[in-house]
């Protein structure tokens, strides 16, 4: 039974709830104060909190997508994703592969002409042979006839570290709340390119071109923009593309917009932070690089380089986020560019998880549809 399994949960509950009516059950018969007594009330009261431990952990993963399998909570899942070609003629395939595809919860299971589609896919990057999974929601304009000549905007979604791109689509719900809103006539038909940040697990490498290691930055930047442009219609100007993130994903797509602005026209940022931290999951990340590390920190850019021409969205919570200072400073910093256009959500109150996200994801989306072009 795999990590997210609900029945891995049901069974941890119920083992946790026996532990607790075994501990009341047997508390008088281990009342005294022999060694095997005291033995026995010290494992029964570390075995029931470590049960109501491990079955609130396990909740709180399923809720928030942290870690997708046993593999990935303890670190083992370092293997770079591998490559299955599906082409129609069984020929080379790009770098981009669909591996499997799937209906878009909540509608109804109406097929991609009315619902839209989503589609498992394998990403290789060119020229960093970054290899990561990904999920594509192609919106149900795309397989209608009178679309067949049209290219589409496009949005790279990132969730914060570790993450899993999964979660983007059941818990966060970028898919659903995409179609809704152009259903309603709030924002254009987009395609949504949902992956996590953490493209060299269990490394986080905060989107950084690390000396000698992954090249992160130039694979979201380049590699994975060309990727998608060769598989689906897509618009190919810097116009046609923006970026999304949580936490994590926020100051990736903020980095890459503000870096490169010819890639993406606008990045919104979800409880973001503005540089990139130094901690075990990211090990060495500059190596001494004093460039490399001042990029990595948005303060030091928009200090001494030029303004990018971009747009930015930021958001916080006057309670609950830690970032709430930092992100009213960071508007103050952008609007002195004149260039960089920046817009922010605060709300009243909100922490930083799903939820709070999950209320800011549709006014962040049709922002970002208005400020993105279809050529």
């Amino acid at each position: 039974m795999g990590l997210t399994s609900n029945k891995v949960l049901v069974l941890a509950v119920a083992f946790a709830v026996l532990l607790f009516v075994g501990t009341v059950w047997l508390w008088p018969r281990l009342a005294r104060r022999n060694w095997r007594a005291v033995s026995g009330r010290v494992g029964l009261l570390l075995g029931t909190q470590l049960a109501l431990f491990v079955s609130v952990g396990l909740a709180a993963n399923q809720a928030f997508g942290f870690y997708a399998s046993w593999a990935d909570l303890f670190g083992q899942e370092k293997d770079q994703g591998v490559v299955v070609n599906h082409t129609a003629l069984g020929g080379a395939g790009g770098p981009l592969e669909v591996i499997e595809t799937a209906r878009v919860r909540g509608a109804g299971g109406a097929p991609p002409r009315t619902g839209g589609e989503i589609q498992k896919v394998d990403i290789v990057g060119r020229t960093t042979h970054i290899a990561t999974p990904a999920y594509v929601y192609l919106p149900p304009e795309y397989f209608q006839p009178q679309y067949r000549t049209r290219t589409f905007p496009a949005a790279v979604v990132l969730t914060g570290y570790p993450g899993t791109a999964k979660a983007l689509v059941d818990k966060l719900r970028y898919p659903n709340t995409a179609q809704t809103l152009a259903k309603d006539g709030r924002m254009q038909p987009m395609i949504l390119v949902m992956l996590r940040p953490t493209v060299a697990p269990p490394r986080d490498t905060e989107c950084v071109d690390i000396p000698g290691g992954p090249q992160t930055e130039t694979f979201f930047a380049k590699d994975l923009p060309n990727a998608v442009v060769a598989h689906y219609r897509v618009g190919k100007k810097p116009g046609s593309w923006g970026i999304v993130g949580d936490s994590t994903g926020g100051y990736c797509a903020l980095k890459l917009a503000m870096h490169h602005p010819g890639s993406y026209a606008a990045a919104v940022a979800l409880s973001p932070y503005y540089k990139a931290p130094i901690d075990p999951t990211t090990g060495d990340l500059f190596h001494g690089d004093q460039a490399l590390h001042d990029r990595a920190n948005l303060w030091w850019c928009l200090k001494h380089l030029p303004a990018p021409n971009t747009s930015l969205l930021v958001t916080s919570s006057r309670i609950g986020e830690t970032n709430y200072k930092d992100t009213l400073k960071f508007i103050q910093r952008v609007q002195a560019t004149r260039l960089t256009r920046i817009s922010s959500i605060i709300l009243d109150s909100g922490g930083h998880n799903f939820n709070t996200w999950r209320r800011e994801i549709p006014a962040a989306l049709q922002w970002l549809s208005g400020r993105l072009s279809d050529h």
